[in-house]
């Protein structure tokens, strides 16, 4: 595969952006390349390189695509959009039309605010827990990514994790004592630390399936310890649905998991590929929020009439009979296509899958936490990359991301990517052996 055009474009990049890349994530500096591929064009499943190298896409933007590249029904929406305005700076008749679209998909969230980004979205609502507690100290689960905000740096995962910089210089130690990370998946932990410390405890963010060390669903009993000790203290429970939501259902996963959380972080699938992000609640804990209340929270793009378009026709084509149901058949025809070709090749692997995502480590052990991914085998991993890669396969180039399967995706589509993953394995299981 000829890639001299992306080569070029990296060594340019590097003299004017650091790193030559605009997110550490998109380096494949962890995959043992020399420069990331650069992408030209998307359309429905697939990417083309600025060397016209085509590839079917398992990235999906990190989960923000879910109809695939440049549906007809997001392009329309956002040029016309365009054509009226692509940034007001006042309120504007889409803010309320997406608002009672969302409200009506995920009955906990009563009122909710429009921000910029899942960064943005988990950082206010931390902010909200804390200004509607009264309390400082944040629980969070080692691994799950949850944005690039001061506190949810420390025990990151994502791309965070892929480049070994989970705690991040540059977050004060203050702001350090105030962060409690547990493992995912252990309640016997957080019932123990809740007992100690649960009456400082603002809030307890958690991913409710994890999309950010891989797909991991939580194992019973654990979300109903959170539930219960942050009831039991008085604190707060975050969701962060900022992959999770639209992507297994028609509206969040907390509804199929039975949970309410009190706070709803949105993002992702709901800007229909355009940036965005939301967090929402019951009234008397959004109504803390300026300037009905004092906690502060502004932003000049806040409700863009472009992602808001976007995010509208977005959800109006997943309302579509039978698109779940088929993203999750042919998530589960990738997944065994895959673990039946490592077991071929005698190849270690264990595939998570939930729906139309999954997650592919290099491991014999059960992948439940954060610290099982750590402990799987990169080099194994990068290979396949590398392997994938060249058959014309794009996939994140991280072990901890997970893959994505779009509307876009065809039955033709899996069938190439096992046969491709059939010699992405043969060359993993040579590289051991040798």
């Amino acid at each position: 595969m000829r890639l001299q055009r992306s080569q070029d474009l990296f060594q340019r990049a590097v003299q004017h952006i650091t790193g030559g890349v605009n997110s550490p994530s998109r380096s494949f500096d962890p995959v043992g390349l020399p420069h990331p591929v650069y992408m030209r064009r998307g359309q429905g499943a697939y990417l083309w390189d600025a060397d016209g190298n085509r590839y079917i896409d398992y990235l999906g933007a990190y989960g923000a695509l879910i109809l695939g590249h440049a549906h007809p029904a997001v392009v329309e929406a956002v040029q016309k959009a365009a054509a009226r305005g692509t940034v007001y700076g006042t309120p504007h008749e889409l803010e309320v039309a997406f608002a009672e679209r969302l409200k009506a998909a995920i009955p906990g969230v009563e009122k909710l605010r429009f921000v910029n980004s899942g960064t943005e979205a988990v950082m206010t609502a931390i902010r909200l827990a804390r200004g509607a507690t009264g309390r400082h100290k944040l629980v969070k689960f080692a691994g799950c990514y949850h944005g690039h905000s001061d506190p949810v740096l420390l025990d990151a995962g994502s791309g965070a994790s892929t480049l070994g910089i989970s705690d991040s210089a540059g977050v004060p130690p203050g702001v350090a004592a105030d962060v409690i990370t547990l493992p995912y998946n252990d309640p016997a932990a957080l019932r123990q630390l809740m007992a100690e410390v649960g009456d400082q405890v603002a809030a307890l963010l958690v991913e409710p399936v994890v999309g950010n060390f891989g797909i991991v669903e939580p194992e019973p009993g654990f979300l109903e310890t959170v539930h219960e000790t942050a009831r039991a203290a008085g604190a707060l429970v975050i969701y962060d649905e900022v992959i999770t939501a639209f992507r297994f259902q028609y509206g969040a996963i907390q509804d199929v998991l039975g949970f309410r959380p009190d706070i709803t972080v949105l993002g992702k699938i709901i800007g229909g590929g355009l940036p965005i992000g939301a967090y929402g609640g019951p009234a008397a804990i959004m109504d803390q929020v300026a300037p009905v209340g004092p906690v502060y929270q502004d932003g000049t793009f806040c409700g863009n009439p472009l992602s808001l378009a976007a995010g509208l026709a977005c959800l109006q084509v997943l309302q579509e009979h039978g698109l779940y149901e088929r993203l999750a058949r042919l998530g589960h025809q990738l997944a065994a296509g895959l673990r039946a070709a490592a077991a071929r090749h005698g190849v270690p692997a264990v595939v998570n899958q939930r729906g139309g995502a999954l997650s592919v480590h290099f491991t014999r052990e059960p992948v439940r936490d954060f610290a099982a991914v750590e402990r799987s085998d990169a080099k194994a991993f990068a290979r396949f990359f590398r392997e994938m890669l060249a058959a014309g396969i794009n996939l994140a180039p991280s072990i901890y991301e997970a893959w994505f399967i779009t509307a876009a995706h065809t039955e033709e589509d899996i069938e190439y990517t096992l046969n491709a993953a059939e010699r992405a394995f043969a060359a993993v299981a040579a590289q051991s052996g040798s």
